[in-house]
């Protein structure tokens, strides 16, 4: 369950912030007539990814079990690629992500309704679908037949709004460069058991080989139904039998990934590089400049 609220948290906060950012730029600039088409772009984002979640869920229950198994694989490798894309999107580009936003935002409201409704429909709907994806492999993965993973999300998802709004109204502030950085190590975490699991279900669907080769067998010791094999695989999607291949692909994955992931954020890049204007002041402000719509008036 934690894994899940870890997930519906990260990833509802990144949207919370989004729509801040952009609901902050309207009201300070005064144009708070184009508040509806950009309420509007977030709600059918929103249902987008509230409806494709739901043909993942519903439409994957009319296939066979290997059919249902490689769907499964296969959807959970692609939703680890896109959550690891993001953690090193958000970390790379966070202190600039209010900029970029009032970019497009000053571009679709000189092109009219429509292209304010597109801006603030991709702006969140990226969110929402990785959103969804992700949550099905990890509520796949976890299989316990619970609402539990779900609850997970939703609690998740309403602290992050919950927090957005507190940013909004200015009432909280915390530095986001760590939050994000702190979220994204857990997040990749998560990740490793999501494409573990996912090995697996390609092994059940005869796509990988060795389903019966076992790395070891801790069942005895951490039964799967005691409360702390049922926690360890509710926060890392532990298995007390793991394959070879899945241990290897686990460890494969984790290592680098988390060492990238920690890395300074100019490691590797030079450190005679230029800053920009833009990159100096969000050095100045803690890197927390991205994201602080609290400084603008309120409607």
């Amino acid at each position: 369950m934690f894994s899940n609220y870890l997930i519906g948290l990260r990833e509802g906060l990144e949207a919370s912030l989004v729509v801040c950012i952009l609901i902050a730029y309207l009201v300070k600039t005064d144009r708070r007539d184009a508040l509806g088409p950009v309420w509007g772009g977030i709600a059918i984002a929103v249902l987008l990814a509230l409806g494709f979640g739901s043909v993942l869920e519903f439409g994957s229950q009319e296939l066979t079990f290997k059919a249902q198994e490689a769907l499964g694989g296969s959807l959970s490798i692609l939703a680890v690629g896109l959550v690891t894309w993001m953690v090193f999107w958000m970390r790379r580009t966070a202190r600039h992500l209010k900029s970029e936003l009032h970019g497009r935002l000053d571009a679709a409201l000189a092109m009219g309704t429509g292209a304010l409704v597109a801006t603030a429909f991709l702006a969140v709907g990226r969110e929402g679908l990785e959103t969804a994806l992700f949550v099905w492999a990890s509520v796949h993965a976890a299989g316990d037949g619970t609402p539990r993973p779900l609850i997970g999300v939703a609690l998740g998802l309403a602290t992050a709004v919950l927090l957005g709004w507190l940013f909004y109204r200015g009432a909280l502030r915390i530095n986001l460069a760590k939050f994000f950085t702190w979220t994204g190590g857990m997040l990749v975490v998560v990740a490793a058991g999501v494409l573990a699991y996912g090995v697996h279900d390609l092994q059940e669907a005869d796509w990988v080989p060795g389903l019966t080769d076992k790395a070891f067998d801790v069942s005895g010791t951490i039964p799967p139904d005691s409360w702390y094999g049922t926690l360890l695989k509710g926060v890392f999607n532990f298995q007390p039998d793991p394959t070879v291949v899945q241990v290897t692909v686990w460890l494969l994955y984790l290592v680098p990934t988390l060492a990238l992931f920690l890395a300074p954020v100019g490691f590797g890049s030079g450190k005679g590089k230029v800053k920009t204007p833009d990159e100096a002041r969000g050095d100045a402000s803690g890197e927390q400049g991205a994201a602080r719509p609290s400084d603008t008036p309120r409607p």
